[in-house]
């Protein structure tokens, strides 16, 4: 009898220890998007690059009191590249640079006219700022909220041409806050976003001596390791100088093609605003993490 309970004792032990290395082995092949959300820092030597598209275009324009009205359609495509690479022994300080190249048409043309190659007096296109940035974790032992800090420089003389704007001619002092939590079973992530901006320097700019308040929340579904399904709404009020607000509504997902790189698809649906344009946001990015 004594024997029988020491060899009972051996196959529960055995299936334990053999159930927490199969744990611990889980943890260890999650997929970057799992592990490695906005809030998550570099560990020292790693590298994280994104190429991030977004197509927005509008058809109409609420005024100051928030009523909306028809307009000739209006595109404006931005095209983004981030790169950032750990630096710190203790994997709390990330360092990095943002580039921004747009393309925007105006006169009713197509919302794919911002691809063309033409050069004519309804469309503008260029690199139009670069932002020396670094990301940090304030908190020690909470390792799901960092910090962004950036300064957008302008590279463009005059935000509107012809009628055309472009982007806007001040400085830019921007603070991201980000912040995850994942839920005990693992299938369900919230992450939250406040992107704050001060806009200064240039006093033709319609954004000067303005601050910019953006919060985000967004809600995950991981129906897979290798795959997320998420919805969102986001909220931007502009005040100072220049006031405007919109609220926009949207939903997404990331998929995980190989171990280094990952795509993430988002629509976005401007719901409501004021002093702001009305419309869709179509967006396609790439995330490379080695």
């Amino acid at each position: 009898m004594k024997s029988r309970i020491t060899t009972v004792f051996i196959l529960v032990a055995t299936l334990f220890v053999s159930n927490g290395y199969s744990q611990e082995d889980d943890s260890q092949e999650k997929s970057n998007i799992q592990t490695y959300t906005p809030s998550k820092l570099l560990d020292k030597g790693q590298w994280d690059i994104k190429w991030f598209n977004n197509l927005y275009t509008e058809t109409k324009f609420a005024d100051s009191n928030g009523n909306s009205q028809d307009k000739l359609r209006e595109n404006y495509f931005t095209s983004t590249v981030e790169v950032f690479t750990g630096v710190s022994d203790n994997n709390r300080i990330n360092i990095g640079a943002i580039v921004e190249f747009r393309s925007n048409t105006i006169g009713g043309r197509q919302a794919l006219s911002v691809f063309s190659l033409e050069d004519t007096n309804t469309d503008r296109k260029g690199i139009s700022s670069i932002a020396p940035a670094v990301k940090w974790q304030p908190l020690e032992n909470v390792g799901n909220f960092s910090v962004q800090s950036a300064i957008h420089i302008p590279l463009e003389k005059n935000e509107t041409e012809n009628g055309v704007f472009l982007d806007q001619t001040s400085w830019i002092f921007q603070n991201r806050f980000f912040y995850d939590y994942t839920l005990p079973n693992g299938k369900w992530q919230l992450f939250t976003e406040l992107n704050t901006e001060y806009s200064f320097g240039e006093e033709t700019s319609f954004a000067n001596n303005t601050f910019l308040l953006v919060p985000s929340v967004f809600m995950s579904y991981f129906p897979s390791d290798k795959s997320t399904v998420l919805g969102f709404v986001q909220h931007s009020q502009r005040f100072g100088d220049f006031t405007q607000d919109y609220t926009a509504l949207g939903f997404g997902g990331k998929y995980q093609i190989t171990k280094v790189l990952n795509l993430e698809v988002l629509y976005s649906k401007f719901v409501r605003g004021t002093n702001n344009g009305l419309g869709q946001s179509f967006n396609l990015g790439l995330r490379a993490l080695f």
